[in-house]
């Protein structure tokens, strides 16, 4: 997944484009418990093509990386996000939204009949959509990935 430039950049968030021309395949070693240790005989000497697992609509996916931390339930600062656009949202998914000028990643919430957009972060109010908004939804937040080194 190469991409070097993001195609849109402003103080809280870098969008890249996709590109999956080759494959990224690595070797699966199976289920790996959490708990007590497995045998090393589970290494099933698979492959799994990281691209086609992740990005099944490459034409319509996109990468974006986490600033701020109004979701911080959910994503901290330098994930990296997968975004595929040809999603429709649905009840509790995450959704990265354009919103008067704005770019943001919020669940989509709707309370009394109005339409919210709810961070997961307590510190942070929801914030109202209203006719008056100019607002779309660019994409579903399919996967995230976090370095931890």
């Amino acid at each position: 997944m190469k991409s070097t430039q993001p195609i849109i950049k402003t103080s809280n968030i870098e969008i890249y484009k996709t590109d999956i021309s080759n494959e990224l395949s690595l070797p699966y070693i199976g289920g790996v418990r959490a708990g007590f240790p497995s045998p090393a005989s589970d290494f099933t000497g698979e492959r799994v093509d990281i691209y086609k697992e992740c990005v099944p609509h490459p034409e319509s996916t996109y990468f974006a990386r986490v600033t701020g931390d109004s979701m911080n339930k959910d994503f901290l600062e330098g994930d990296l996000l997968i975004i595929d656009a040809s999603l429709e949202y649905r009840e509790n998914q995450i959704a990265m939204i354009y919103i008067d000028g704005e770019y943001t990643m919020k669940r989509i919430m709707k309370i009394n009949g109005k339409c919210f957009l709810q961070p997961s972060n307590d510190s942070f109010p929801p914030i109202e959509i209203t006719p008056e908004s100019n607002s779309q939804i660019l994409g579903i937040i399919t996967w995230s990935f976090r370095k931890h080194i």
